[in-house]
């Protein structure tokens, strides 16, 4: 994570403390609200389930523009069911699965991972959306072989009305799986982060022909991704139509979180 940052290593760490600093990051990059992503993986990334609170409290600051994200880890819930609705009385606006730093494909459910299947199935029924990591990882001890999109094809099927966000997009291997899995399920949405923006037509060339289920998004600040601004400024170079470019970088994501919080019945 510090790499490529040093220089601006207390600046960073200071925005876990104070979501203003936050908010005036946002405001010089011209961003209006920004997804924060959170999940429990004690074995990879250090964090268990108090993520979900930090989360949520930090996001309390501005509740319009700080979208906190959390998650249920499968392998450690005793209550899936239970625990959802938990995220959602917190105020969770997504649940994130990272299969590579959770330790378990997407569809591990089909194997005998049912707790995996009923936090789907409870978030199918809440309308919480699911973000899954698509993609490898370079942290130490994350599995990349649990990121091939594939397996939502699975997910999809089983779970015809649950909200799938395929994060990544499969990067860097995973491209064709993940257009195929794209075009054939219109339940799931791309987000592009991670993606450097520049690349974004290389990685998919027919980008246009799901133009109107692709999220924004840069990842910063993990490993790779400088700024906010420059990733948009990027972007908007790219042979894309006005059309398209207000679709990715504001109208979906609109869409998929509006501004009224979920019903908490």
């Amino acid at each position: 994570m510090r790499k490529g940052k040093e220089a601006h290593w207390e600046r960073l760490i200071s925005l876990m403390d104070d979501p203003r600093a936050l908010l005036e990051v946002m405001d010089q990059s011209g961003v209006w609200r920004v997804g924060l992503v959170n999940y429990p993986s004690p074995d990879v990334m250090g964090f268990d389930d108090s993520t979900n609170t930090f989360a949520a409290k930090y996001a309390r600051a501005n509740p319009e523009r700080l979208l906190p994200y959390g998650g249920v880890h499968a392998r450690d819930t005793t209550d899936p069911a239970g625990d959802v609705d938990r995220l959602v009385d917190l105020g969770i606006r997504l649940l994130k699965i990272h299969p590579p730093h959770q330790g378990f494909p997407a569809n591990a459910y089909t194997d005998g991972l049912d707790a995996l299947g009923a936090i789907y199935r409870r978030c199918e029924e809440r309308r919480l959306p699911v973000m899954v990591h698509t993609g490898t990882s370079i942290f130490p001890g994350a599995r990349s072989k649990y990121g091939n999109p594939m397996e939502l094809d699975d997910v999809a099927i089983d779970f015809p009305d649950l909200r799938l966000v395929m994060a990544h997009g499969g990067r860097p291997l995973y491209m064709e799986e993940a257009f195929f899995i794209l075009r054939r399920h219109a339940s799931i949405r791309l987000d592009v982060s991670g993606i450097p923006p520049l690349r974004l037509l290389d990685y998919f060339p027919r980008l246009v022909e799901i133009g109107d289920r692709v999220l924004w998004g840069t990842d910063w600040p993990s490993p790779g991704v400088k700024d906010l601004r420059q990733n948009i400024e990027q972007f908007l170079t790219l042979p894309l139509s006005d059309a398209h470019r207000r679709a990715i970088l504001e109208t979906n994501a609109a869409a998929l979180f509006p501004m009224e919080p979920l019903d908490h019945a």
